[in-house]
């Protein structure tokens, strides 16, 4: 008894393209292989047979529903194809806008199948844009990132909604909910800094919010990066920066209650070196140099060793300013 292949399986109730009538007027164009091919790609009988009749129907340039068939057929063999793509809009901007909508559930097939290609999620975006009507897809992408919270292409894709359609009326709620399933979520923290950028122009009420959200956020998890980047990424709208009283207690707190985080330990150092650039001269930026150039000893032997050259060098640069800092104290001891 002779065992069944797999593409014999595949091909269960397949018509080869070779045999349907309604193709028989088109000659098939088989793919160039070269004379002297030393690693033949080995497709299946199925993909030849699809492709050959494609490549035909690009060359008669054919935009007609049979060939939005074929382009079905093919994307179902590799969806990654941007020619075949390509192809298919062109063959639906023949066609006219009654072929959008029923295009919408199969990019979505394509998506649920596919969802880390961005040839799919492009053509959705393609097709929405001729709708010029974004329907239900926030819906749709809230449910493809609870799948995969951090799929580029679905966030990416999101944001063009958004932007697009100026859908940010309940954005931040839906960040804040993403944040309370996992506050390790940094594909989150980045949307809710592209939705604040967006909306506030940065005003400093919602500045001063969203820094309050953000040192909860950081209680929970103090390793956890993405809370301290978008605080970073907060307070460059500041006026006073990295030195903002509220945050430099917190950090100072947490430190003084035996807090090593890597991410607590970079701040104060960096508290420590703009403290020096605005206030040089002074036996307390003294200090504060003499404790951040520990911290990154610290951190290039216990705390943060891959990055051990990086708090090195950092190490270095605050000595300079230590001395500098010595040297214009000494100097003005002498001038008194």
């Amino acid at each position: 008894m002779s065992e069944t292949s797999s593409e014999d399986l595949d091909n269960v109730g397949w018509v080869f393209y070779s045999e349907r009538d309604e193709w028989k007027d088109v000659k098939p164009i088989p793919q160039e292989e070269g004379t002297h091919t030393i690693v033949a790609i080995a497709y299946s009988a199925k993909f030849k047979d699809v492709y050959d009749y494609l490549r035909a129907c690009l060359y008669n340039n054919e935009f007609s529903e049979r060939t939005l068939e074929l382009t079905k057929d093919a994307l179902i063999l590799n969806a990654a194809n941007y020619t075949v793509w390509q192809y298919r809009r062109m063959i639906l901007q023949h066609l006219g806008k009654n072929y959008l909508e029923q295009e919408l559930l199969f990019s979505k097939s394509m998506i649920v199948d596919h969802q880390k290609n961005y040839q799919v999620w492009h053509h959705r975006m393609v097709i929405i844009q001729w709708l010029n009507d974004p329907g239900n897809e926030l819906n749709f992408i809230s449910q493809m990132l609870s799948e995969d919270p951090k799929n580029y292409h679905a966030w990416q894709y999101r944001q063009w909604i958004l932007s697009t359609f100026k859908l940010y009326e309940n954005e931040l709620e839906y960040t804040n909910q993403l944040l309370e399933d996992d506050i390790r979520n940094n594909s989150a923290w980045n949307h809710r800094y592209f939705v604040i950028n967006h909306t506030t122009d940065f005003a400093e009420e919602t500045i001063q919010k969203e820094i309050t959200f953000t040192l909860n956020a950081i209680q929970k998890a103090p390793k956890n990066e993405s809370p301290w980047n978008y605080l970073r990424g907060l307070l460059i709208h500041t006026s006073i920066g990295l030195l903002d009283p509220q945050v430099v207690q917190f950090c100072e707190k947490y430190y003084s209650h035996e807090n090593r985080s890597p991410h607590l330990l970079a701040y104060l150092i960096d508290v420590a070196s703009e403290y020096a650039d605005v206030h040089p001269r002074t036996p307390e930026t003294s200090e504060l140099l003499k404790r951040a150039i520990g911290m990154c000893s610290d951190l290039a032997n216990t705390h943060d060793k891959i990055r051990q050259n990086y708090w090195n060098y950092i190490s270095r640069t605050l000595e300079d300013k230590l001395e500098k800092n010595k040297i214009e104290c000494d100097n003005n001891t002498i001038l008194e």
